[in-house]
C-alpha cells in the first residue's frame, strides 16, 4: 500500500534523522572538523531528501535549505517544505541534542502534513497521528528561547507573564520542546525562513497548540519570498496573555 502523505514525511524525516546521526559519529571518530561535520550533514541530508521525494512524489515541487529555489513553485499545488538539518551549529557539537529534521507539505494554500525529528533523542513528531499533549497545570510559564541571544520580545513576553527559561537551539527543538510540554511558550521575532517552520508548525497545529505571527494573524507558506519575519507557539491557554504582552512590547 503507498505511503500516504503523513507517513511519507514521518518516513523521510527518520530515516534522514538516522542518516545524520550515523554521519555525525563516523565523521567525529575520524577526527574531523566541526565546519566539515556540519557542511557535510547539511548536503548528504538535502540530496537524500531531494531524491527519495522525486523517487515517491515526482509531480511535486520541493523548497528546500540547501537546493536553489525554484519559483515555479509559487503556482504548484504541492509544494515539500523541508529543512535537510535544522540547528547545523549544534548539529557540529558533540552531546548536543538540540538539532532536527523538517519534512512538511503545503498542498493549496494550507500545510497539510509533517513531521519533526530529533535524531539524537530517537523522537519523531507528525501531524498524523499527532502528539498528545498533558493537561496545562504548571504555576509559572517555560518561556524556551534562544541558545545564543535572549530577543528584546521574549523578555518583555517572559516578564509579563513571570516566565522561568529555558535554552535550546534549533526552531525545530524548541518548538517540539512546548509539545513535549518541557516549555509552553516559543516566540521568535528575529526573522526566519519558511523551512525552519513549516513542519514544526504543522506538528504543533495538530498537537492543538496556538500557532501564529507574533501578532497573532497566519502564517503564509510558500510565498515567493521564503523570509518569515516571526513565529509564535504557545499552549492555547496562554495565547490570548502572551498576545496581549506582544502588543504591549
Amino acid at each position: 500500500m503507498a505511503e500516504n502523505d503523513h507517513q511519507l514525511a514521518t518516513r523521510l524525516a527518520e530515516q534522514a534523522g538516522v542518516l545524520l546521526n550515523n554521519l555525525r559519529e563516523e565523521m567525529w571518530q575520524r577526527g574531523a572538523h566541526p565546519w566539515q561535520v556540519m557542511d557535510t550533514g547539511d548536503i548528504t541530508a538535502h540530496r537524500f531528501l531531494m531524491e527519495e521525494l522525486g523517487k515517491v512524489r515526482p509531480g511535486d515541487s520541493v523548497l528546500s535549505e540547501e537546493g536553489s529555489d525554484d519559483r515555479t513553485r509559487v503556482g504548484a499545488d504541492r509544494v515539500w517544505i523541508v529543512d535537510p538539518l535544522d540547528g547545523t551549529n549544534e548539529y557540529g557539537e558533540q552531546g548536543r541534542p538540540d538539532w532536527a529534521v523538517h519534512v512538511a507539505l503545503w498542498e493549496r494554500g494550507e500545510l497539510v502534513a509533517g513531521a519533526v525529528s530529533l535524531p539524537a533523542l530517537s523522537a519523531v513528531f507528525s501531524t498524523d497521528p499527532p502528539p498528545a499533549m498533558d493537561p496545562y497545570e504548571r504555576e509559572r510559564p517555560v518561556l524556551v528561547t534562544s541558545r545564543n541571544r535572549t530577543p528584546y520580545l521574549a523578555l518583555a513576553i517572559g516578564r509579563a507573564l513571570e516566565c522561568n527559561a529555558i535554552r535550546l537551539g534549533s526552531a525545530g527543538a524548541k518548538t517540539m520542546a512546548v509539545v513535549l510540554g518541557h516549555a509552553d511558550i516559543y516566540a521568535h521575532d528575529g526573522g526566519m525562513y519558511q523551512w525552519d517552520s513549516a513542519a514544526p508548525a504543522a506538528v504543533a497545529k495538530a498537537a492543538g497548540l496556538h500557532v501564529s505571527r507574533i501578532d497573532g494573524s497566519p502564517l503564509e507558506y510558500n510565498a515567493a519570498d521564503p523570509w518569515l519575519p516571526d513565529f509564535l507557539v504557545c499552549r492555547r491557554e496562554l495565547a490570548d496573555d502572551v498576545l496581549a504582552a506582544v502588543r504591549a512590547a
